[in-house]
This record gives C-alpha cells, sequence and structure tokens, in this order.
C-alpha cells in the first residue's frame, strides 16, 4: 500500500491524544472503534477530460472522499491543485469527520478535488474544467447524500460553474452545494465565516485565560496566508482593535511591526481576487510604500515577526514547524489557532503543549484546526438549512449563530479536556487538543454505535 503520510499524521495524532486521555478507560469499548472510524466508507476516483484554449486535451484525476456520515450527509470542500492526492484528500477528509461533529450540525464528513492547476488558466478553461468535473461528480452527489463545498482554488467563480453543471445534468435545484451566489442560495457571511469564526474561537481562549480580564483588542497578531480565510481573519482583528503583523502568499511573505490597516488588506484582497500576487502588489502600490513593511522572498511569517501575542497559521497544512513554534514562543506568543487545516506539524503541536505544560501561569495555549476553524463548514451547515426551508437570513442573524457555534465549541473543547485528562500538571490550562480530538470522536463513534456501524 503506497504512504500515505499526510493521512497518517491526522490519524496519529487523533490516537496519540486519544489513547494519552482516559477516555478508552472509562469507554473500553470505543478502542475498536478508532479502526473503523478511519476508513472511508467510500473513496470515488474518475478521470476528468477537457479542452484548453488551443484545442488540445487535457486530463486531471478527480476524487472524493466519502469518509463518514453518521451524523448528516458527507460535507467538506473541493480542492482544485496540483499537490491533490489521496492522502492529501483522506486527512482532511478524516480531519473533516470530528471538526464537523464539532459544529454541533447535522453533517458527516468528506472532502474532495482534483489535480488541476488554475493558476495560469483562462476563465473559459477553468469553466470547462469545472463542467468536465462535475460531469462525473453528480452521479455521486446530492442535497440529502454529500454536499461539497469550495476550499483551495475553489471560490465562488468556481462554485458557480460547477452549480450549473449539476444543475443542467440532474435537472433539480437544491442545495447540493454550499458557497453559492447571494442571488441563488448562498448565505451572508459564509465567505467571512471561517475567518470570523477562527477570532471568535481565539476570542474565547483570551477570556478564559485571562478569567476575562484581556480580550483581543491591542493585541500583536501574526497571520498566514491571504486568502478567504487569512483575509477575513485580519478584517476581524482590526475589528476587535488588534493589530495584523503579516501576511503572506506561495511566493513570500509580508511582515510589519506597525501593523497593516484596513485599505492595505483589502488591497491585498483585491489583487487575490485578480490572482495576483503580495509581491506584485507592494512593489506597485503606494499604500505599501512604509519602510517598515519588509517582503521576504519564498519564506513564511513566523521566524520574522519581533514581538507577537497571536499566531494564526490560515494558509496550507503543515505551515509551523517545530523550529518556528519555538521562534513564536520566542517572540512572545500566548495563543495559537488555526485557521488552516492541521496548520502545524506534529513536532510543532508537541512543542506547544509541552510549553502549555510547563509552568502554572499561562505560556502558550494551542488549538487545532478542526476545533478553531470549523466556522466555514458550520455556516455551511447554515446554507443548507437556509437552501431546505427556501430562506434568506439576516448577516446579523448569521453572525450571531456563528458566533454562539464556536462559542459552544470551545466550551465543548475545554470541558471534554478536563473531563478525560490524565495529565500531572493540574494548574495548565485544558489541552484544546485532546478536547477537540475526544468531542468529537465520541460524538461519531456513539451514533456510529445507535446506527448499528459499531458493535
Amino acid at each position: 500500500m503506497p504512504s500515505e503520510p499526510e493521512f497518517e499524521q491526522a490519524y496519529n495524532e487523533i490516537a496519540t491524544t486519544l489513547k494519552d486521555s482516559t477516555l478508552f478507560e472509562k469507554h473500553p469499548e470505543y478502542k475498536k472503534a478508532l479502526k473503523v472510524v478511519s476508513i472511508p466508507e467510500r473513496i470515488i476516483q474518475f478521470r476528468v477530460t477537457w479542452e484548453d484554449d488551443e484545442g488540445n486535451l487535457q486530463v486531471n484525476n478527480g476524487y472524493r472522499v466519502q469518509f463518514n456520515s453518521a451524523l448528516g450527509p458527507y460535507k467538506g470542500g473541493l480542492r482544485f491543485h496540483p499537490t491533490v492526492n489521496l492522502s492529501i484528500l483522506k486527512f482532511l477528509g478524516f480531519e473533516q469527520i470530528f471538526k464537523n461533529a464539532l459544529t454541533g450540525t447535522n453533517i458527516g464528513g468528506g472532502k474532495g478535488g482534483a489535480d488541476f492547476n488554475p493558476k495560469g488558466r483562462s476563465v473559459a478553461e477553468i469553466r470547462r474544467f469545472c463542467c468536465a468535473f462535475m460531469g462525473e461528480l453528480q452521479r455521486h452527489i446530492g442535497a440529502d447524500t454529500d454536499v461539497p463545498a469550495g476550499d483551495i482554488a475553489v471560490g465562488g467563480r468556481e462554485i458557480g460553474f460547477l452549480f450549473g453543471a449539476y444543475k443542467k445534468a440532474k435537472n433539480v435545484w437544491e442545495g447540493t452545494l454550499t458557497g453559492k451566489g447571494l442571488a441563488w442560495g448562498g448565505s451572508l457571511i459564509r465567505p467571512e465565516a471561517t475567518g470570523f469564526g477562527l477570532l471568535y474561537y481565539v476570542e474565547n481562549m483570551v477570556k478564559y485565560a485571562t478569567k476575562g480580564e484581556e480580550s483581543i483588542a491591542g493585541k500583536l497578531c501574526a497571520i498566514s496566508g491571504s486568502g478567504n480565510v487569512a483575509q477575513y481573519a485580519a478584517f476581524k482583528v482590526l475589528e476587535l482593535g488588534g493589530k495584523v503583523l503579516s501576511l503572506s502568499d506561495s511566493k513570500g511573505a509580508l511582515v510589519t511591526e506597525n501593523g497593516l490597516n484596513y485599505e492595505q488588506v483589502k488591497a491585498i484582497q483585491d489583487v487575490k481576487a485578480d490572482r495576483g500576487t503580495i509581491e506584485q502588489l507592494i512593489s506597485e502600490n503606494k499604500l505599501f510604500s512604509d519602510p517598515d513593511i519588509k517582503y521576504y522572498p519564498g519564506e513564511r511569517p513566523w521566524t520574522y515577526v519581533k514581538k507577537v501575542d497571536i499566531v494564526l497559521p490560515c494558509a496550507t497544512q503543515n505551515e509551523i514547524s517545530a523550529d518556528e513554534a519555538k521562534a513564536v514562543i520566542a517572540a512572545g506568543a500566548k495563543y495559537v489557532a488555526e485557521g488552516s487545516n492541521m496548520g502545524s506539524t506534529q513536532e510543532a503541536i508537541d512543542v506547544f503543549e509541552a510549553e502549555r505544560l510547563s509552568a502554572k501561569d499561562l505560556k502558550l495555549w494551542y488549538a487545532p484546526g478542526k476545533a478553531a476553524n470549523a466556522g466555514g463548514v458550520a455556516i455551511s451547515a447554515i446554507e443548507m438549512s437556509q437552501n431546505s426551508q427556501r430562506l434568506s437570513y439576516t448577516a446579523e442573524k448569521v453572525d450571531s449563530i456563528l458566533k454562539d457555534i464556536m462559542t459552544d465549541c470551545f466550551n465543548n473543547c475545554v470541558t471534554t479536556a478536563i473531563e478525560y485528562s490524565s495529565e500531572k500538571n493540574a494548574d495548565a490550562l485544558p489541552s484544546l487538543v485532546k478536547g477537540a480530538n475526544i468531542a468529537g470522536f465520541v460524538k461519531v463513534i456513539q451514533a456510529m454505535y445507535e446506527q448499528g456501524d459499531l458493535y
């Protein structure tokens, strides 16, 4: 069997935290459940053939990993990126099971995508690829079966192309994709939800750790990435009175001690909408002429931030190494919360957790992506609900629901971590890694027992 390093990393993180808790002592019947839930219910792999602008035949691999449906229809994004393979999609789908469980909504876990690279492709080529991709995927999805969403390189435009192709193939209008346009079934706050939800989760972390004495106001926040999650995380930091020290993309990192303002973040959002780079932007736009703004080609921001309170990886998996974890701790970081999925390597998580346990007073508190970035899929579930009812909620209502979901998710992680803790340092803050993993696992496994999938 071929090596699947990303999936193995995700599996080992769950397995280790479960074994290092008292869960199996209190529920020995759950031991056998891990080997069942770690195998997808179904893996679909298919060929995608399409025509480029020169009339040449192109071919890509398409995938959908339908991992677990115990809590509801499979739910998870579609990623278009040349690195997409089964290992990455299985890791993302496995994480999605427990993330979705933590939202408190009735959705299962899945993930999909293709090794198609949209960079350098025309809009017409992207449309043709999306139509070809959906020509096969439509056989396997539906509003009550599997509801994909966007992910890396699959934004509102691509969701529109995919939805149109699905509707024509099935001759039905239904909420089979989320992240849709507002005029045809989308939800207000959905584009913002992952980034906003991340900050609502961090807000709860700060209040809990400081017994309500501090908030995000005045905090120095380092953010990686410059896509949807990073953009709205940055906007929410500014709204809450914090300072945004960095953003980045695959070409390099922008770092500033003085902080980015709203106009600068908006300029980055605009250039990303046009598929541009931060390097290109800062060389052309006078908004970035401040000598305090530094650009580091080919780098991530973590080792270049001199002083920081909150670290928010929002780019891709394994973007904080052990050395980078030590660097942000040395720069004063007190909170790390992942906007990306599995944003930290296992070695980095070990550094963060050791720091958490090293003293009575707060040194560093780490929140994994399956909890901290659950806001996006939570509002996708709310979009599904609106589609079923043929209703549209106000932005205020959706934002209020999002805030409540992230608060409930945080509280669930804390109380579960305390309930199943086996740690000797009783004064340490609860492990949000263990809390998230155990709370999500228990909810899914209990449903599987009750449905006869486990016995």
